[in-house]
């Protein structure tokens, strides 16, 4: 099954992840300017500056994913996912695991704090199965179902809930596709070009392969934000998937 995201430019859906401190993280947001669309601010980067280091970027002209995967009761979760959105954030994540409730309190809040601040609605993204988690880890938490089938299963939650799409490998977005559909936000991290080191990843791609699976958007972190020139890191990237 497309993807209904295929008609957007495969660069304008990469996703740089800057897990980094403040001042790195706007340098390598101001040699990426022009050419990235997305960057993302994870816990490290968030804990550290707080609300302003998204408005930092949006001034900039990035698109942000804030990715802190809100993990709660409902109401905490629901306040959280307002807070995010009010303060600019145009992607936030939330562990599916929390439940549909939890999901569905996630979704308010978002809406809320999009009419508070007259913004869009952010895309609301349910984490299925850590990428950097293989079936033995995974087993070891409990959970019995075959890893597949545990991101199959969380996904179908996170549709039943309402969000907009997920969080998995590339290695399940053909899958999640054809359980999804053409509209669901796939948000693929363990990305890597061709060659890289994995890093903490276990369950990794290419670019291309990624969005051949049916990802709707990639996040590329380290291979582009520690290397030597990382602008020319993201135009190999942005080449490579224009082929």
């Amino acid at each position: 099954m497309l993807s209904n995201f295929s008609s957007i430019p495969a660069k304008d859906r990469v996703i740089v992840a800057l897990d980094c401190g403040r001042e790195e993280a706007l340098a390598l947001g101001d040699a990426l300017s022009g050419k990235a669309t997305w960057v993302k601010v994870g816990m490290t980067l968030y804990y550290a500056e707080g609300p302003a280091i998204i408005k930092e970027f949006k001034d900039r002209g990035f698109k942000v994913f804030l990715d802190l995967k809100f993990h709660d009761i409902p109401h905490q979760v629901k306040g959280a996912a307002r807070s995010a959105t009010a303060s600019g954030a145009d992607m936030i994540t939330t562990h599916t695991i929390g439940g549909i409730p939890m999901m569905q309190a996630a979704q308010r809040g978002a809406e809320e704090g999009a009419r508070i601040a007259g913004n869009d609605v952010p895309a609301t993204l349910g984490i299925t199965v850590l990428t950097s988690m293989d079936a033995e880890t995974l087993a070891k938490t409990g959970v019995e179902r075959p890893l597949v089938e545990q991101v199959r299963e969380m996904a179908a939650q996170a549709r039943e809930a309402g969000i907009s799409g997920v969080v998995a490998s590339p290695q399940e977005a053909a899958m999640l596709r054809e359980v999804l559909g053409p509209d669901a936000f796939i948000v693929t991290p363990g990305v890597r070009p061709a060659g890289a080191d994995l890093g903490d990843q276990s369950r990794v791609a290419t670019p291309a392969k990624a969005f051949a699976n049916g990802a709707s958007h990639i996040v590329v972190g380290r291979p582009i934000t520690k290397a030597e020139d990382p602008v020319a890191a993201f135009d190999a990237i942005a080449a490579e998937l224009d082929v």
